[in-house]
């Protein structure tokens, strides 16, 4: 007789933004969302800015999303 613990799997994702890398992360976690379910954390591993003339264009995450796996 033993107890199950829990298992998680990390999925990484690429999102953007023209507006935020705020708003880029949450962009990712919205879309994250609609496929994973019991996500449980989301690590922002880069952040990269699009720069042209001078002004910054679009702004990219690369994330990790924690989520539990199904029993």
């Amino acid at each position: 007789m033993g107890t199950e613990g829990r298992v998680a799997r990390v999925t990484e994702i690429v999102a953007d933004s023209r507006k935020s890398f705020e708003d880029a992360i949450l962009n990712g976690f919205r879309r994250a969302s609609k496929t994973l379910r019991g996500i449980t954390g989301i690590r922002v591993k880069e952040q990269y800015a699009e720069v042209d003339n001078g002004a910054i264009l679009k702004f990219r995450v690369t994330l990790d999303v924690i989520f539990v796996l199904d029993s």
